[in-house]
């Protein structure tokens, strides 16, 4: 971890350069450190000869922010926040190689940021049963081919939720970016599964304390999400929607994108079919098509590829649900009339049987008395 000092002058450093990071960012990576950079504050234009009258402006006026810096490490140290400077060991290496790194983190959770191998999980917020299910088995089935991954999404509604959920569920490290300091949290609606998080995971964000959840942080919180990662998968998009510029950053950074298909007009899989069109993302239908793609396979991948992933994923089930499965795999969302034709079961067989399989956590009764299939 950078010393207290470093900490301080990368935190007033941060803030002059906020608006233009990269600017701040090539000048950092030039000196080697904020305290270097601020020890020539007075005269900044002996390692900037091209600064800007208005940056050496900001230069000349740094007591209010060299107040704020000391404020805000104070709080972090009171309230168990790590503040990662870009020359900290602990600081994301992935990201420190991004043009516009920030330059100072602040982290929550006991996560490591440089774990072997790191998965980005975005798509839009109004995730149908279908964005899911996707989830839902892509992570099953990773915790089997990587067990040692760490997800990480932006906490929002949607896919990101779902995302977050199901690592935990499964035994993933899974790490939130967050668009606003982490004195709080939005959506309100997520605390207990943030909460969760610190403890199998973590929280992260570029914002200081007191810091909104205001739209444009979210554009510029989507670099942090694609840059942490080895890669990035978009789940459900709409043709416009935010996840397609965290995808385009991913590419960016040299990153490896990657898309479920979806039904054709289907709203909010449109996104990914354009992106899967258009070569700037690789197609994927399960973890098993993402590993591949990755080059990520090892022994366990052998068993599970000669095992078969789809006999694990459900519990034993009784020949007449066995039937049931088979019909919704291949037709998902049929009512009873419909499965009591397809199956050919008595009608007091196949509904006691579908409530076994509810129970079971293998199907679900929809609105409208459909039932569908889970991953």
């Amino acid at each position: 971890m950078a010393d207290q000092q470093e900490q301080f002058n990368t935190l007033v450093l941060s803030r002059i350069g906020f608006y233009n990071l990269v600017g701040i960012l090539e000048v950092y990576r030039r000196v080697g450190s904020a305290t270097a950079i601020m020890e020539q504050h007075r005269d900044i234009r002996s390692l900037i000869p091209e600064a800007s009258p208005r940056l050496v402006e900001a230069f000349q006026h740094i007591d209010s922010l060299q107040r704020w810096a000391e404020a805000e490490l104070k709080w972090a140290g009171n309230n168990g926040i790590h503040v990662l400077c870009l020359n900290d060991e602990c600081y994301p290496q992935r990201l420190s190689e991004c043009c516009d790194a920030p330059l100072v983190l602040f982290y929550q959770g006991t996560a490591d940021l440089n774990c072997r191998r790191i998965i980005s999980i975005v798509g839009t917020r109004r995730c149908t049963v279908y964005g899911q299910d996707l989830v839902r088995r892509f992570t099953t089935d990773l915790k089997q081919l990587c067990p040692d991954a760490l997800i990480v999404s932006g906490l929002a509604y949607g896919v990101d939720i779902q995302a977050h959920r199901n690592a935990l569920q499964n035994g993933f490290n899974t790490v939130a970016v967050l668009a606003h300091g982490l004195d709080n949290l939005y959506p309100n609606a997520h605390r207990d599964t943030a909460k969760q998080m610190l403890h199998q995971g973590g929280l992260l964000t570029e914002y200081a304390s007191h810091t909104n959840a205001d739209k444009q942080n979210f554009v510029r919180r989507n670099r942090i999400v694609a840059g942490l990662s080895d890669a990035c998968i978009v789940v459900e998009s709409a043709v416009h929607g935010g996840a397609l510029i965290t995808a385009r950053l991913a590419r960016e950074y040299n990153r490896d994108v990657f898309s479920f298909p979806g039904a054709v007009g289907s709203a909010y899989s449109e996104g990914c079919n354009n992106l899967i069109r258009d070569n700037q993302a690789g197609l994927i239908t399960s973890a098993f098509d993402f590993i591949n793609a990755m080059g990520w396979q090892d022994k366990l991948l052998s068993k599970v590829r000669n095992e078969g992933i789809e006999r694990q994923l459900f519990p034993e089930l009784s020949a007449e649900e066995q039937l049931i499965v088979a019909v919704l795999s291949q037709q998902n969302d049929l009512q009873v009339n419909m499965l009591t034709v397809k199956t050919n079961l008595p009608i007091a067989h196949l509904t006691a049987s579908l409530f076994r399989l509810e129970m079971k956590g293998v199907v679900k009764l929809m609105p409208g008395g459909s039932y569908h299939l889970l991953g």
